[in-house]
């Protein structure tokens, strides 16, 4: 339970990164009376079902694309990343906050090279315990 939340408190804190380097990708308040805890309770949210969507839909589509991925030798993880930060956005769209990313060929690129740069050092950083 401890790794559940570490996970998502670390795709929280990427996607901040990747909204706070790029302005294509933004995250919209929660509703609250402070603004902070409404900001931080929409990243903890937006990182949750962003560790939904990698752990249900990314395993399927991995291995839908694995030929071509062998073929470009692994460089179409990243676009398959980007797709994933966009159906998050696409996910949280239907919330009173969410993540929104502009455009995929550069926001959602870019930020899914940011978000797995920052999740794969705080991982390393902070492992989880097996």
């Amino acid at each position: 339970m401890i790794a559940f939340i570490l996970r998502v408190v670390i795709n929280a804190l990427a996607l901040a990164a990747a909204a706070w380097v790029l302005p294509g990708i933004t995250v919209t308040a929660a509703p609250s009376s402070d603004k902070t805890v409404g900001l931080v309770l929409a990243y903890l949210v937006v990182g949750l079902v962003f560790g939904l969507v990698n752990a249900v839909v990314r395993p399927i589509v991995s291995l839908l694309s694995l030929p071509i991925t062998c073929l470009t030798l692994g460089l179409f993880t990243l676009v398959i990343n980007a797709g994933m930060l966009m159906l998050t956005s696409w996910l949280t769209q239907y919330l009173p906050f969410g993540l929104h990313v502009d455009q995929f060929f550069w926001d959602a690129i870019i930020g899914a090279l940011i978000v797995s740069i920052i999740s794969a050092v705080m991982g390393w950083i902070a492992p989880a315990k097996r």
